[in-house]
Order: C-alpha cells, then sequence, then structure tokens
C-alpha cells in the first residue's frame, strides 16, 4: 500500500502540497518515458510570476564601435515599408549620428541597421508624443524635424516631433527655438 500511494502521489515544488500524479503535466518529449511528469502542478505552472526576473542590461552598441572602409562610407540595412530588405551605402558621419540619436544600431564595424521603417517611424513619434502638437499644443497629426532637413537635420527620433498641420506649415525651414519665439512675441 505504501509504495503504491508513493507513485500516484507527487509533492509539488511551487505550493508544496501532496498530489495525484495526474494534475503535474507531462514532460512531453518522445524520449521520456510515459510515467516522467514535471514537478510543479498544472495549477502552479498557470500562475504567472508576481514581477518579471531582472533581465541584464543590452550590450551598448556605441557609434565607437564603427570603422570606415577605404571609400569612408558605412553599409546600412534596413526594411521598406512593405517588409523589403534593403542596403545603401553612407557617409562613416552620418551613421555614427544616426547610432547616437538611436535611429540605427551597429551590427558590425562596417555595417548599421536602421530601426524604424517610415510607417513605424512616423507611428512611433505620433505615440510618443501622444498626437500632440509640440507648438500650440492642438491635435498633431504630421512630424515636423526640429532642425530643419534644409539646414543639416537628420530623421532621427531626437530630431522629429509631433506637430499639427497648421504649425507644420508656418514653421517651414525655420529653427524650432526661433518659431517658439516668433509665436510668443506679439506682432
Amino acid at each position: 500500500m505504501i509504495g503504491t500511494y508513493c507513485s500516484l502521489y507527487k509533492l509539488c515544488k511551487c505550493c508544496g502540497q501532496s498530489k495525484y500524479y495526474r494534475q503535474f503535466p507531462t514532460r512531453g518529449n518522445r524520449k521520456s518515458s510515459g510515467s516522467s511528469r514535471k514537478n510543479v502542478c498544472r495549477k502552479c505552472e498557470r500562475k504567472k510570476p508576481a514581477a518579471p526576473a531582472p533581465q541584464a542590461p543590452p550590450v551598448p552598441r556605441r557609434a565607437k564601435l564603427l570603422r570606415q572602409d577605404r571609400k569612408g562610407m558605412i553599409r546600412m540595412k534596413g526594411k521598406s515599408n512593405n517588409g523589403r530588405p534593403w542596403i545603401q551605402e553612407i557617409e562613416w558621419s552620418l551613421a555614427v549620428l544616426l547610432v547616437e540619436e538611436r535611429a540605427a544600431v551597429v551590427v558590425t564595424p562596417y555595417m548599421i541597421r536602421r530601426l524604424y521603417s517610415n510607417d513605424d517611424f512616423r507611428s512611433m513619434i505620433m505615440t510618443r508624443d501622444r498626437h500632440t502638437c509640440r507648438y500650440c499644443g492642438g491635435y498633431g497629426d504630421t512630424i515636423d524635424h526640429i532642425v530643419p532637413k534644409s539646414k543639416g537635420g537628420h530623421t532621427t527620433p531626437v530630431n522629429c516631433v509631433c506637430s499639427c498641420y497648421v504649425c507644420n506649415q508656418s514653421k517651414a525651414d525655420q529653427d524650432a527655438t526661433g518659431f517658439i519665439e516668433k509665436q510668443r512675441s506679439p506682432v
């Protein structure tokens, strides 16, 4: 009787209760025998942990790791809006800027990967700024460059903000600080 009891009941490692062996899920391997069962009962297995386990910080991919090829160029790869991969060569200084402003990550010393497609970038900026115009506080439906592209600004998360159509058109190619000062000062 005692031997049969021992094989029919098992102790759960999580809750510490003695339960019937069928309340423990099988290991699921083809190689394991049919009597091989997990150490945690089904009820405890379904419970979600109270707090996620702390994860190690990601390995930093710094711009210092980038090396130029003979032409002084770096390869950049990414995906278009329809999911097709693309590769192009860009200048080393632009690659460093994109990595520092978190628009790309270093894959190898000679290649970076752009993090966002155009559609993903747009939705990320809109979500980050909660569809609120940076300049007037109204509903924002366009993306504006703080430093305009015509004056050397790039399309990076640091340089782009959400703005309404009216503010974006009236700002045109002005710097953001100059535009805000003109808006506040009476004419």
